[in-house]
C-alpha cells in the first residue's frame, strides 16, 4: 500500500508519532506514505519526517486556508523546499470556500502561482478542493501541471474532465461511509491506471472505525471497499494503486 496523503506532523500524533510510524513501516504492507504540507512550517516538518523514515516522502506547499498569509517570502521558501530530494510533489494546494470566501482572490492567486511553480520544476501537484470546483477547474485547466485531486468529492463529469487532462483521482475513507453516494460512484468509474488511495490522517477514518484518529493502517478498509465496488480482488486493487502512486511521484 502507498498512502498518498497524510498529516503525521499534526498535533494529534504528538504523543506517539515515532512509535506509530516505526510500527507502520515495520508491518511490511505499507510501502510508502506521502506527508502533505500546508504551509512552510508543516512542509519543513514533512521533510523532517521523510529524512527520518525511509518510506516517508513529502509534498510541500501552501494550503488555501493559509492563502491570506502567504507572501513572496513564503513562496520562495516553498520553492526551495521543493528542490529537496524527498520532496516529490507540490501540495497540498487548491481552493476551499467551505467556511469563507472572504479571501477568494488570495486563494486563486496563490493556487495559480503554485501551479506555475510546479510546472517550472516538473513536479506533480496534490490538489485540495472543497466547495470550489468551478473555480478550481478554471485554474487547473489553464495550466499544464499534472497530479492528483486528493479525497475527491466531485461529480463524475468533473472526474471525466480531470482524467482527460491527465490527473489522478484519490479516494479516502469517505468511500466507505454508509451514507456515501458520489465517492463509490467515482470509485467504480475511474480507470485502473488513475486510481489512488489515501488516509488524510488523522481525519476521515474508514468505516467501521469512523471517529477514531486515522492512520495508514486503516487504508486497508478503503482498498477493500474499492475492490468490492469494482468487483475485483483486494490484492489487485492494492497492486494497481501502489503502482500508480509510484509512477506519479517517482517513488523507487
Amino acid at each position: 500500500m502507498i498512502d498518498i496523503h497524510a498529516h503525521y506532523d499534526d498535533p494529534a500524533f504528538d504523543a506517539d508519532r515515532d512509535e506509530l510510524l516505526s510500527g507502520i513501516f515495520a508491518r511490511g504492507d505499507i510501502r510508502a506514505v506521502l506527508n502533505a504540507g500546508c504551509d512552510a512550517a508543516s512542509s519543513e516538518a514533512s521533510l523532517a519526517l521523510a529524512a527520518r523514515y525511509g518510506g516517508m516522502y513529502a509534498a510541500v506547499g501552501i494550503h488555501p486556508e493559509n492563502a491570506s498569509n502567504a507572501g513572496e517570502r513564503e513562496l520562495a521558501h516553498i520553492t526551495a523546499l521543493l528542490c529537496e530530494r524527498k520532496a516529490v510533489a507540490l501540495g497540498e494546494i487548491g481552493l476551499d470556500y467551505h467556511y469563507t470566501r472572504e479571501n477568494e482572490r488570495a486563494q486563486k492567486e496563490l493556487f495559480d502561482t503554485q501551479l506555475s511553480i510546479a510546472e517550472q520544476y516538473g513536479k506533480p501537484v496534490v490538489i485540495h478542493e472543497r466547495d470550489a470546483m468551478a473555480d478550481c477547474l478554471d485554474i487547473v485547466l489553464a495550466h499544464r501541471a499534472k497530479g492528483v485531486f486528493h479525497s475527491f468529492s466531485g461529480s463524475r463529469e468533473t472526474a471525466r474532465i480531470l482524467l482527460e487532462r491527465g490527473y489522478y483521482i484519490s479516494f479516502s475513507g469517505t468511500v466507505t461511509f454508509k451514507n456515501a453516494r458520489i465517492p463509490p460512484e467515482n470509485a467504480a468509474y475511474v480507470p485502473e491506471d488513475r486510481i489512488l488511495t489515501e488516509t488524510d490522517c488523522p481525519y476521515l477514518t474508514a468505516h467501521p472505525f469512523r471517529g477514531r484518529r486515522n492512520d495508514s493502517t486503516y487504508m486497508e478498509y478503503t482498498l477493500r471497499r474499492i475492490a468490492e465496488i469494482r468487483g475485483v480482488e483486494y490484492e489487485y486493487i492494492e497492486h494497481i494503486t501502489e503502482a500508480n502512486a509510484a509512477r506519479l511521484f517517482g517513488l523507487q
